[in-house]
């Protein structure tokens, strides 16, 4: 078994209609799956020219990270998602099929790393990134990251979490973004929160929502353990109250 220890100083979550710590409170008492919507994150933070360059999986990231990072210098992020840029790069896998033309400035803003790039450029941050494409406990892998970035020295890391809804194309094989949504952590050292993985004898079903979210809900309710199984692992969360 393997253990990790750490605070959750802050937090911020975004998505369509859900927004505040209000919102997020009564969607986490009653979870629902929330109607199809084109609602976009407000970053009127950025200069206009660099709003542009921003799709809406880079807007919710920067919509959660930049509050946190906040008054941080040398803050290194970890950024999470499985399925990344899906509506980017459907955009350009169609050029193909048509023979169209392809653009570089979408084709460059489509690679997995290229959110922590704008990210880097933009906040003047030359601290360590790393951008993961994990299987549906990429929030866990994620930790595992930070942990380490901890105990090399890091005073914090910032971890985002962020899915887009894929285009409809891709949902035979796409089924856990019930909705977009990015979440935001500010990892400290600490022993408030610990992390520990198990291995299962048996594959265990998938929970009804994102790990991410699961992991919201708990921040935001009374509950001081949070399970969460993929193939043949099981993550703990267990909070120190």
């Amino acid at each position: 078994m393997s253990v990790i220890n750490f605070n959750i100083a802050q937090w911020r979550a975004w998505a369509p209609g859900l927004e505040s710590v209000d919102d997020w409170q009564a969607w986490s008492r009653q979870p629902v799956v929330l109607a199809s919507s084109d609602a976009a994150p407000d970053v009127s933070f950025l200069p206009a020219m660099q709003r542009r360059r921003l799709s809406r999986l880079a807007r919710m990231a920067f919509s959660v990270g930049w509050p946190l990072a906040d008054g941080r210098q040398d803050l290194p992020l970890v950024f999470i998602s499985r399925h990344g840029e899906t509506p980017r790069t459907f955009d350009i896998l169609s050029d193909l099929a048509t023979e169209q033309p392809l653009s570089p400035t979408q084709f460059s803003l489509s690679v997995h790393n290229a959110i922590i790039g704008l990210w880097s450029i933009m906040r003047g941050e030359t601290s360590e990134m790393t951008a993961l494409a994990a299987a549906g406990d990429g929030l866990e892998h994620g930790m595992l990251e930070a942990a380490a970035l901890l105990s090399e020295g890091a005073p914090a890391v910032l971890l985002i979490v962020t899915e887009e809804q894929p285009p409809k194309a891709y949902s035979s094989w796409i089924d856990d973004v019930p909705f977009p949504y990015a979440v935001g952590l500010l990892i400290t050292p600490g022993n408030d929160w610990q992390l520990s993985l198990n291995s299962a004898s048996d594959e265990l079903s998938n929970a009804q929502w994102p790990h991410a979210l699961n992991l919201l809900r708990t921040l935001l309710g009374q509950q001081t353990t949070c399970q969460h199984a993929w193939k043949n692992r099981v993550w703990t969360w267990q909070r120190n109250l």
